[in-house]
């Protein structure tokens, strides 16, 4: 299915978040999701539902100093 993810169209095998951020190789723990500019908490990611034409924003925090 086709799905905009951080701008670009790509696609994805995954049904939820839960599978598609290991598919695409994203470590979850500093990672924040937006579904159609909803923010989505990582305990609702098994339940949360990617759709053919959704829009997901992938953030990966990277600590530094």
């Amino acid at each position: 299915m086709k799905i905009s993810l951080n701008g670009k169209q790509v696609e994805v095998k995954s049904r939820t978040l839960e599978l598609l951020i290991p598919e695409r190789g994203l470590h979850p723990d500093a990672l924040i999701v937006e579904v159609n500019s909803e923010l989505i908490k990582k305990e609702h990611w098994a339940k949360t539902i990617i759709r053919e034409g959704d829009t997901l924003e992938l953030l990966n925090f990277v600590g530094g100093g």
